[in-house]
């Protein structure tokens, strides 16, 4: 370990970004060591990192953004890291990216902190992120650091206090959905999330694909995010999750939602049963008998 700062990259297929992404990284003002989890690529990008120097853990097949990066993040917890990095393979950091985000842990409270996101031309806020983001530091504007109920996790610097607590991604999770239910995590063994407003860089994901049918998927995967959340009374939210989903095919048109109540409730005792397991220290990183 020759820095506090880990940072977990995730590949898969991800050859037109990786050097510049690793390449940001390096360049960084604060040192960091890497780490690459490659969710079978096909495309070289494992040969690419190999001759980069960068150190790849190769798995044979995509086992999803969650459990990949809890293989880094397991590694952090071994090795005594301060901090983790978890940075998409479509990303890259400024230089002074990682020095102002471990400047902005300096406001009590804050367990995951992002800089500002910006898409591929490095001069306009990513959509997703502005969607999402944008309003509260509108609200906010003399706050150095500022509070946000969700930012997503393509730039993530999580404290070693926070991930010991909330431990590692939830298995519910295998496409979407995972960094909401994290921070929802987080926030229920008290920390905060938030956005380090002087702190930029980018998310180049303007080629990403969307569609009616996309966005109607992430409208139903909500409600695993709901049910998940480990805050609060649960009863409400199974009762309420088949009646929002009724409401959002009735208002889009769509039979989607409809078709969605039958996998949401068959998944009810999965999910129930992880979120009580998210309740527990360290959940979904070490097994129960480890934990510290």
């Amino acid at each position: 370990m020759n820095s506090e700062i880990l940072v977990i990259i995730v590949t898969f297929n991800g050859m037109r970004w990786i050097d510049r992404c690793i390449d940001s990284v390096r360049k960084s003002n604060i040192p960091a060591d890497l780490l690459v989890i490659d969710n079978g690529s096909t495309d070289g990008s494992v040969e690419r990192l190999q001759k980069k120097s960068v150190e790849v853990i190769s798995n044979s097949s995509n086992m999803g953004f969650g459990a990949a990066n809890n293989i880094g993040l397991k590694r952090a917890l071994e090795e005594g890291y301060s901090y983790v990095y978890l940075l998409n393979q479509d990303a890259w950091l400024e230089p002074d990216t990682l020095g102002l985000l471990l400047d902005g842990f300096k406001n009590e409270g804050y367990g995951i902190l992002s800089p500002v996101q910006y898409d591929g031309g490095g001069k306009k806020m990513d959509k997703q992120f502005a969607k999402r983001c944008k309003r509260y530091l509108n609200k906010d504007k003399d706050a150095a650091v500022v509070e946000v109920p969700f930012v997503m996790a393509a730039h993530w610097m999580i404290s070693r206090s926070c991930f010991m607590q909330a431990g590692g991604f939830s298995p519910a999770f295998t496409m979407y959905g995972e960094d909401d239910n994290y921070i929802d995590r987080a926030r229920w063994f008290g920390f905060k999330a938030g956005i380090v407003r002087a702190a930029k860089a980018v998310h180049d994901r303007a080629d990403r694909p969307d569609s009616p049918e996309r966005r109607m998927f992430l409208k139903c995967n909500a409600s695993i995010i709901h049910v998940s959340n480990p805050a609060g009374g649960v009863f409400f939210r199974l009762l309420g999750e088949p009646l929002r989903l009724v409401g959002i095919g009735i208002l889009h048109f769509s039979g989607t939602p409809f078709r969605f109540i039958g996998t949401l409730l068959k998944r009810y005792p999965e999910l129930l049963r992880y979120r009580r397991k998210s309740r527990k220290k360290g959940a979904f990183l070490l097994p129960d008998k480890k934990r510290r």
